[in-house]
């Protein structure tokens, strides 16, 4: 007589966890935030003298690199706090997040455009409707993890869960006003991207949340 496989069984009824799509999300994060800084090129001087002006001249890279790290930080830490409160993943789910893998793979080649051509408005539009893609992703899968029963550890008030669609709309609601303001002044539209991350470090209802888990 066959003895029933307890741990499979249990297995099959957690479903599928999260452990994997953390890890692969983590590593991808990791390589994205590293190369990075190599679409920074290193000045070709001939001379010591000659190598302060290139550095000047670089400086909108240093600057699509740091905004660009900085906010690609926050996708990191908005997707680590949404899956610390994922108990069981779905099929969907994970190609949900190999999407939004996708999109964030892609940052560096958005931060080599933005870095070498910061002046070209086009540029500005495409780096623009980047950010847009990757939150809107984002929080498709924070929509569908609040939305569905038993996947998350917890059950969330509808105040909390209506905070956080708000605060991952505001870096959409930014990037149309800068693609908007592109139209008017280029630099303008450069500057506007800090606006998503003072948004985003600011204290917030979040916050409080975490620490009373």
């Amino acid at each position: 007589m066959a003895v029933p496989d307890d741990s499979r069984e249990k297995r099959l009824e957690r479903g599928l966890t999260t452990t994997r799509v953390e890890a692969l999300s983590d590593g991808v994060f990791a390589i994205v935030l590293t190369l990075m800084v190599f679409q920074i090129r290193i000045p070709d001087v001939k001379t010591p003298q000659e190598l302060w002006p290139h550095l000047l001249h670089q400086a909108p890279e240093f600057y699509s690199y740091a905004v660009s790290f900085v906010l690609v930080g926050i996708y990191w830490v908005a997707h680590h706090n949404m899956y610390h409160l994922v108990k069981r993943s779905t099929r969907l789910l994970l190609w949900m997040n190999l999407l939004f893998l996708m999109f964030v793979g892609f940052v560096p080649y958005s931060v080599a455009l933005v870095g070498r051509y910061a002046d070209v408005q086009r540029v500005m539009i495409i780096y623009g409707v980047h950010l847009m893609i990757i939150s809107g992703l984002l929080f498709l899968q924070w929509w569908y993890v609040t939305r569905q029963k038993n996947l998350l550890v917890t059950p969330l008030n509808k105040e909390f869960v209506r905070s956080v669609d708000i605060k991952i709309l505001q870096a959409p609601a930014v990037c149309v006003l800068a693609i908007l303001t592109s139209f008017i002044s280029v630099r303008g539209s450069y500057l506007l991207y800090l606006l998503t991350i003072v948004m985003y470090l600011l204290p917030s209802h979040m916050d409080k949340f975490w620490t009373e888990l």
